[in-house]
């Protein structure tokens, strides 16, 4: 096998890396720009931080009870459900960035997820293969 040359590797890193990602400036304007064209800057970021952080808490609890023999009690349960509260609250400031309710995500996920699973079961087959425009 042969040693790749580290150096290299960061600097493919930068050249494949957005503007917006390496200058504050850039991505200040870019903010600026989102904002006046509509977008909820703030609140979308707080709820993409806040979402990706509180997703890897109820994960981390999920890994150490399936992998690392902590036991599944009342109060890693209770823990679970904790992270899954603070997962809702982001999302409701996700909802409010996006000026929708939490009602009507959750109808437009049912709506797709029936179109994808018109049986209204699960298929690996449709899941793995999906038709143009289901993301």
């Amino acid at each position: 096998m042969s040693s790749i040359d580290t150096q290299k590797y960061v600097d493919f890193v930068k050249q494949t890396t957005s503007a917006p990602s390496l200058d504050y400036l850039v991505l200040s304007k870019r903010l600026s720009e989102l904002e006046a064209n509509g977008a909820n800057v703030t609140q979308l970021m707080t709820a993409a931080f806040g979402l990706t952080a509180e997703a890897g808490e109820f994960t981390e609890v999920v890994k150490k009870i399936f992998l690392q023999g902590k036991p599944y009690t009342d109060e890693n349960v209770f823990h679970m459900k904790r992270e899954i509260g603070d997962i809702m609250w982001y999302v409701a400031q996700a909802c409010m960035a996006l000026d929708i309710s939490i009602d009507d995500v959750i109808q437009m996920n049912f709506e797709k997820l029936s179109a994808r699973y018109p049986e209204g079961t699960f298929s690996i087959d449709r899941s793995e293969n999906r038709v143009t425009g289901d993301v």
